[in-house]
C-alpha cells in the first residue's frame, strides 16, 4: 500500500506569499484609516468595499501558513496607526493612493502566479489580481468622474503598416541631428512614469510633514525631490516631441503635522513603491528604441535604486525590516 506525498510549499511560493502578506497588512491599515478620514460618501464606499474583499487575501495566506506550520509574519497592525490623528491627505488622494497600489498588485500577482505550483497559492494570486482589476476600473471611473485624472495623449490612427528602414530610428545621442518623435509605446511608459512620480511627490510631501525621526523626515524630503526631478526630466522629453505631459496635480497632502502612521509603516510603503518603480523603469528601457531614452530611464533607475537602498539601511538600523524566510545554511549545518 502506498501513500501519496503531500505537496509542499516551495521556496518561491513561501517567499511570494510572505511578501504579499506584508504588503497587504500594511495597505489594509492605510485604507482603513483613510476610510475613517474620508468625507466623500462615494470615495468612502469604495475604500470600505475594497477593504472587505482584500481582507480575504490576508486570510487565505494565513490559512496556507498555518497548514504548512510556517510562522505568520508580524507585518503591520494597530500599533502602526494613530486613529485620532487629523487627516494627512484629502479624499481625492485617498482614491489615487488606492489606484496606485492596485497597479502594484497587478504586477506582483501576475509574476507571483507564474511562480506558483500549489493550487491554493495560485488561487490566492488569481484572487488578488481579480480584485485589483475590479477596483482599478472603479477607482479610475471615480477619478475621471471628478475630472482629476488626465488621459494619456491621443495619436492619429495609422492608415497603413510601416517597417523601420533607417538605423537612425534607434539613435538619439547626436546633438547635431533631430531626434525622431516618440512612438506610442514610449509615450505610454513616459506618461505612466510621470503620473506615478507626481503621486509619489505628494505622498512624500505628506510623509515628510509627520515623520518623527529626523533622518526619516530628511529621507522623505529626498524622495520628494527625486520625484520632482523625474517628472521634470521626463516631461521635457515629451515636450521635445510636442506632446503634452500629464498635468493633473489634484489629490494632495493637508497641512497636518500630526502623524497618522508610524515611521515604520511610512518607510515600508515608500520601499514598496520604490522597488516597483525600479522594475517599471527597466521594462520601459527594454521597450524603448531610442538610445537617449534608454540611457535616461537607466539613470533614473539607478537613482531610484540608490534611494531605495538608503531607505533599507534606515529600516534595518531601526529594526523595522522583518527578515524574509531564509534557506538553510548548509555550510553552517555541516560544521
Amino acid at each position: 500500500m502506498t501513500t501519496e506525498a503531500k505537496v509542499q510549499l516551495t521556496s518561491s511560493e513561501l517567499g511570494t506569499l510572505w511578501m504579499t502578506y506584508q504588503s497587504t497588512s500594511a495597505s489594509l491599515l492605510m485604507y482603513d484609516l483613510m476610510k475613517e478620514k474620508t468625507i466623500d460618501k462615494e470615495a468612502q464606499s469604495i475604500l470600505t468595499s475594497y477593504i472587505s474583499e482584500a481582507q480575504n487575501i490576508k486570510n487565505e495566506i494565513m490559512k496556507v501558513f498555518n497548514s504548512e506550520k510556517a510562522v505568520i509574519p508580524i507585518g503591520f497592525d494597530e500599533r502602526d496607526i494613530i486613529r485620532e490623528a487629523t487627516p494627512l491627505f484629502d479624499d481625492i488622494f485617498h482614491i489615487m493612493y488606492l489606484r496606485q497600489i492596485i497597479k502594484l498588485n497587478f504586477q506582483h500577482s501576475a509574476i507571483f502566479s507564474a511562480m506558483s505550483f500549489m493550487k491554493e497559492v495560485h488561487d490566492i494570486f488569481k484572487l488578488n489580481y481579480d480584485i485589483a482589476d475590479k477596483y482599478y476600473v472603479i477607482t479610475t471611473n471615480y477619478l475621471q468622474g471628478k475630472g482629476v485624472l488626465t488621459r494619456p495623449p491621443y495619436v492619429t490612427m495609422p492608415k497603413q503598416v510601416e517597417f523601420i528602414e533607417d538605423k537612425n530610428y534607434m539613435s538619439g545621442f547626436n546633438v547635431f541631428s533631430d531626434k525622431r518623435s516618440l512612438n506610442s509605446i514610449e509615450v505610454g511608459y513616459l506618461n505612466e512614469a510621470i503620473e506615478s512620480n507626481v503621486f509619489g511627490m505628494q505622498l512624500m510631501t505628506g510623509f515628510a510633514q509627520v515623520a518623527k525621526e529626523n533622518e526619516v523626515k530628511k529621507y522623505f524630503i529626498q524622495g520628494k525631490e527625486l520625484s520632482k526631478k523625474i517628472v521634470t526630466e521626463l516631461s521635457n522629453i515629451m515636450m521635445q516631441s510636442d506632446i503634452q505631459p500629464p498635468s493633473t496635480w489634484a489629490g494632495k497632502a493637508t497641512d497636518s503635522t500630526n502623524p497618522p502612521f508610524t515611521d515604520k509603516l511610512m518607510m515600508y510603503i515608500t520601499s514598496l513603491i520604490s522597488s516597483s518603480a525600479i522594475s517599471f523603469n527597466i521594462i520601459g528601457t527594454t521597450y524603448s528604441m531610442r538610445s537617449d531614452l534608454q540611457l535616461k530611464l537607466g539613470l533614473i533607475s539607478k537613482d531610484i535604486f540608490q534611494f531605495s537602498k538608503e531607505g533599507a539601511e534606515i529600516m534595518i538600523k531601526h529594526r523595522w525590516m522583518e527578515e524574509p524566510p531564509q534557506m538553510e545554511d548548509r555550510n553552517q549545518l555541516t560544521k
